[in-house]
């Protein structure tokens, strides 16, 4: 179970035996069905989650009442709402499951726990957030200078197995154009 989550951290940092057993022991295992709510617009998000088995959107609701997509979040992945977790405050998005999900949780009181008797994570959960930084600053660049079709192709290189797992009116959201389009943009590239 702590295979896929020790590995991703030892990309990091290099941990001893030691310090991986006090990090799994504060993890909790939490099994979650598909279209389950983790957190809803107005919650104080109570964790950070790494994804063992899964998939999962981050998405806003806009003033015309639709969804807007902002991640989808899959296997060796972490996530939460970063602004809501470190400040408590609420969220201004909801976090849902788009696949039976299996998640390995660590609240704020045992990421606090955790720091205190492994410091070494204060560097790997620093790293992580600057990596996830870099890729939502990626990701608004895509959005304002690139075309439908350019972020498409990135979208199918970046993530080519989303395709199967999320319905296209999601990863049309995801890009920023509706389904409509998203079809004439693939039925063009099919073409090509």
């Amino acid at each position: 179970m702590f295979t896929e989550i020790n590995n991703n951290l030892n990309k990091y940092e290099q941990l001893t035996i030691q310090e991986l057993s006090i990090f799994n022991s504060l993890l909790q295992v939490k099994k979650v069905p598909r279209k389950s709510l983790l957190l809803s617009k107005g919650e104080v998000c109570k964790y950070e989650a790494f994804i063992v088995k899964g998939c999962i959107k981050t998405y806003f609701i806009d003033e015309n009442e639709k969804e807007v997509i902002l991640t989808f979040s899959v296997e060796n992945w972490w996530v939460s709402d970063i602004g809501s977790f470190h400040e408590q405050i609420p969220s201004k998005m909801y976090i849902e499951t788009i696949e039976d999900s299996e998640l390995l949780i660590l609240t704020r009181e045992t990421k606090a726990e955790l720091l205190y008797k492994v410091p070494k994570f204060e560097k790997i959960f620093r790293l992580l957030v600057q990596r996830h930084l870099a890729s939502y600053q990626e990701r608004h660049f895509e959005m304002i200078a690139l075309s439908a079709q350019e972020r498409y192709l990135i979208f199918l290189k970046k993530y080519p197995s989303l395709t199967q797992r999320v319905p296209q009116h999601l990863i049309a959201s995801y890009l920023g154009v509706s389904p409509e389009f998203l079809s004439k943009v693939r039925a063009k590239l099919v073409k090509q």
